[in-house]
Order: C-alpha cells, then sequence, then structure tokens
C-alpha cells in the first residue's frame, strides 16, 4: 500500500511507508474526505500531527497551503520516514519534527497552539481517548473554534467526557472513522 499527496503543492508525489507493521497509513479517501471538510481553513493554518507515523496528513495541510506543520512520533523508523517524505515533497521549511512520546508532549505547557491536531494513534489501544483527555486538560494546545480530529476504527468508539472539547461530528468510511472535537471559542 503506498500513500500520495492529493492536491496542493507536492500534488501526486508518492510517499514512503513505514517498514514493518508498527503504523497504519491513513487512506487517500479517508484523507481526501478530510481535506474536502477542513477546506479553506487550511491554508496558513498551524497543524499538529500526533503519531504521525509516515507524515502523510501533516504533508497534505503543508502541501495545501498550512504555514506550519508539526510532527510528534518516536518510533525511530517513522522519524526516518517522516524526513524522507519532508524531503520528497520540498515541505520540511515549514515542518518541525520531535521525537517524543505523545502523552510526554502533551504533559508539558503549550509552546504553540494549532488550528488543527490530527490524532491517528495505533488502534485498539485507548489511545485515541487518552489523547483527547490530555488535550482536554490542556486545551491551549488548540486555537479557540480550533480542531482535534481523531481517526479511529468504528468500534472503538465511545462518548468521552470532556470539559473544553465538544464532539461536534463524525464521518465513517469503510473500517475509518473520524470525529471531530471542537474547542468552542468564546
Amino acid at each position: 500500500m503506498s500513500a500520495r499527496v492529493i492536491a496542493g503543492t507536492a500534488k501526486g508525489r508518492r510517499l514512503k511507508m513505514v517498514p514493518g507493521e508498527a503504523t497504519r497509513p491513513v487512506m487517500d479517501r479517508v484523507k481526501e474526505a478530510l481535506f474536502n471538510i477542513l477546506g479553506g481553513a487550511v491554508p496558513g493554518c498551524r497543524f499538529l500531527d500526533l503519531f504521525a507515523g509516515t507524515g502523510s496528513v501533516g504533508i497534505e495541510a503543508l502541501s495545501r497551503g498550512a504555514a506550519r506543520a508539526v510532527f510528534i512520533e518516536n518510533h525511530a523508523p517513522a522519524l526516518r520516514t517522516i524526513r524522507e517524505n519532508l524531503a520528497l515533497t520540498g515541505l520540511a521549511d515549514r515542518a518541525q519534527i520531535i521525537n517524543a512520546d505523545v502523552f510526554a508532549y502533551l504533559h508539558r505547557p503549550p509552546a504553540e497552539s494549532f488550528e488543527f491536531i490530527y490524532i491517528a494513534p495505533p488502534q485498539y489501544k485507548d489511545l485515541w481517548s487518552r489523547t483527547l483527555l490530555a488535550l482536554d486538560r490542556r486545551p491551549g494546545f488548540l486555537f479557540p473554534d480550533g480542531v482535534a480530529i481523531a481517526q479511529i476504527d468504528p468500534k472503538e468508539y465511545s462518548a468521552l467526557e470532556l470539559e473544553a472539547l465538544v464532539l461536534y461530528d463524525q464521518r465513517t468510511y469503510g473500517r475509518t472513522m473520524l470525529c471531530f472535537y471542537e474547542r468552542p471559542g468564546e
């Protein structure tokens, strides 16, 4: 299975996959649907890609005009793949790769805020819900009216008790569900 950049300045570029079974790349169809939903809010935004894997989603945001993307990953082969994919697409100048555990990163006070946070952890370990709960405790990672998107298997979904974030949409594409949580503005 290979991924490609769907639109923007790096459109059509094939991305390298992380060797082994440690990551699960988002299917192009799901990525295309995601960016159709986010639409005109992507150009100029700051995008945080948690459990970044190949970097495919953050790279798509950069290709579509995001001002900056930060990739959080701690799996060495994935970090190497993200670097290679940013070089392949020519988008490294607006990217930052942080070698860190997602929960350690979210435990610190936010150094910056993002319009979009994409969460695509390994499946069936409740990491998506732990990540949203961590973000809920540190809502400063998201701008007011910012959106956190969790990519999960529909079987994993359960309602979460959140204070700062509100679930406002869910879309299912085969065995992938996208859950959209907003940090309501003032």
